[in-house]
């Protein structure tokens, strides 16, 4: 029995023992820093890339759980899907998982601001997935106000570090995406809910600013966060 088990683990690839071995350890990759973000951190674990800032983790492929856990509730087989926005891209962890987990392949619009994360996103994730990705290098806030088009999934992970700008907790921002949200189209706008003060600071944020913009609005509680859907 040993000597099976040595054999087999001989005929492993280095790719294929890093990633069995990123189930016990994490393998620091790269870091870096930008405008936005004094900390960009790239890791591998659990087989996957995660990138974190000092406080939060922007992306883990198909463990950024309040998404998955978004996306199996929604059942994406029932609906007619061809063109999703990301305001907040990180690496990519939202076509990586619809392409890899749920196998639909989307024409994604990506916007993020930060033109050091959209480099990382390509490094390491992006370069393997089949499905097209227009990445566009703005500010969420400006890309909203002039965008024409309209998508059938809208997403909203506008964070810097753990914390969402004011800017994108207005009506006004809702409003302006609003308008990009097919007749069908869903809003998925996620925000953390792990603390008392969060859940506070998302009854009012829901109360004040989302229900005023659509009033058939609710939530799904996903593994710590709150991911606000517009129906």
């Amino acid at each position: 029995m040993q000597r099976t088990k040595y054999f087999a683990f001989k005929s492993l690839s280095m790719k294929n023992w890093k990633k069995l071995l990123s189930y016990f350890f994490e393998f620091h990759v790269e870091s870096s820093s930008s405008n936005f973000h004094e900390d960009l951190y790239v890791s591998y674990s659990r087989g996957r890339y995660q990138l974190s800032t000092e406080n939060a983790i922007y992306s883990f492929g198909d463990l950024y759980t309040n998404y998955y856990q978004a996306f199996e509730q929604i059942d994406l087989n029932k609906r007619k899907v061809e063109k999703v926005l990301i305001l907040g891209f990180g690496l990519g962890s939202i076509p990586m998982m619809l392409e890899q987990n749920f196998k639909k392949k989307y024409d994604y619009t990506a916007v993020e601001i930060d033109e050091e994360v959209l480099y990382l996103a390509h490094k390491y994730v992006t370069k393997n997935l089949e499905s097209n990705i227009e990445t566009i290098c703005t500010d969420a806030a400006f890309f909203v106000e002039q965008c024409e088009e309209v998508f059938d999934i809208v997403c909203v992970d506008l964070f810097l570090d753990d914390i969402i700008p004011d800017a994108f907790q207005q009506q006004a921002f809702l409003q302006s995406t609003k308008k990009l949200i097919a007749p069908n189209g869903l809003l998925l706008y996620n925000r953390l809910a792990l603390t008392i003060e969060d859940k506070e600071k998302n009854e009012h944020f829901m109360m004040d600013e989302f229900l005023p913009v659509f009033p058939k609005g609710h939530y799904l509680d996903v593994d710590g966060n709150w991911m606000f859907l517009n129906k």
